[in-house]
């Protein structure tokens, strides 16, 4: 009985990779700020040498986000943490590993100002785009106006505004599909809602309370970056970070905010335990203040349901 409706994913899934894929770069099928902004993000005329655009550090093909620790900017140059996914940030009240922006135009504007990144002063940004023929007819046409920082950063971010995912496994068996998932998923499930106490930071549709929290990553001797702290210098928030979203985690390795974990058993591994990786962490959160006492099955099978989390956009054939 389900047979149409899984056809009907199937079609939609298809157009929504013929669309967000494919053809940004002729300009008689971009007519819309989300298809201008697309074009942005993959070109590299945004930063200062032209060599690395956003879709540099956010790779579509692991969930816009990075596989490398750091990632590396104009002239090589590194960043002090790890780029996370840019997927299902629509609506999140703080953005940013420390929480520094409100809205997704202020998070666009960061990267291609940032010296470590794409290092390119914003009016330089704009007169380059004003002299392109094909930017400046684009604006034009979609925004009636030349380009200006506030229409690049709108189409920048009305195009990260559609990269929203709900098509998962998960929620297919959340829909009433008992086959959807795996026993071991099923029973991962239970314990990232029960004995793992998961879903306390990550709850709601896309995994996250849009919170910062502390979780003994922070020392103040080897692991340095004060997290929220530098945003609000209040000391109780040294070694804060923003929780992030698990949709799609299976794919956005390294992890947390200095990509210390390489996969996602170690991260498990990691909150079973913390005090066997990391003893004197500052600011730790108290649900982390005894083990967890999950055995290898339960890690596994913990594992197994974060897998389930990931769209189907982003599965490969």
């Amino acid at each position: 009985m389900r047979r149409p409706k899984i056809l009907i994913s199937v079609v939609l899934t298809t157009l929504v990779f013929i669309i967000a894929g494919f053809g940004a770069d002729d300009p008689d099928v971009i007519n819309s700020k989300e298809r201008l902004g697309e074009k942005l993000f993959f070109d590299p005329i945004l930063s200062k040498d032209k060599s690395i655009s956003c879709a540099s550090c956010h790779k579509p093909e692991f969930a816009f986000a990075d596989t490398a620790t750091f990632s590396v900017g104009v002239g090589g140059t590194i960043g002090s943490r790890n780029s996370p996914s840019v997927t299902n940030l629509s609506g999140r009240p703080n953005l940013f590993w420390d929480g520094r922006v409100s809205s997704l135009e202020e998070q666009a504007l960061q990267p291609i100002i940032n010296p470590v990144e794409m290092n390119l002063p914003i009016a330089e940004a704009l007169e380059r785009l004003q002299k392109d023929q094909t930017y400046a007819k684009l604006f034009q046409d979609i925004f009636n106006a030349a380009p200006n920082q506030k229409n690049l950063l709108a189409a920048i971010a009305a195009y990260e505004r559609t990269l929203e995912t709900s098509n998962s496994p998960y929620d297919r068996y959340i829909d009433g599909d008992d086959n959807a998932i795996s026993e071991s998923a099923k029973r991962g499930r239970l314990l990232f809602i029960g004995k793992a106490n998961c879903n306390n930071c990550h709850s709601g549709e896309d995994f996250t309370a849009d919170r910062f929290k502390g979780i003994g990553l922070f020392n103040g001797a080897d692991l340095k970056d004060a997290g929220r702290f530098e945003v609000t210098k209040n000391p109780e928030h040294e070694g804060h970070f923003k929780i992030p979203g698990l949709r799609n985690v299976a794919l956005t390795a390294p992890y947390m905010h200095n990509g210390m974990f390489k996969t996602l058993k170690d991260v498990i591994k990691y909150y079973n335990n913390p005090d066997e990786f990391i003893k004197n962490g500052k600011n730790r959160d108290l649900s982390l203040s005894r083990p967890l006492g999950l055995t290898d099955v339960e890690i596994n099978d913990l594992e197994a349901f974060l897998v389930t989390l990931t769209d189907d956009r982003f599965n490969k054939k």
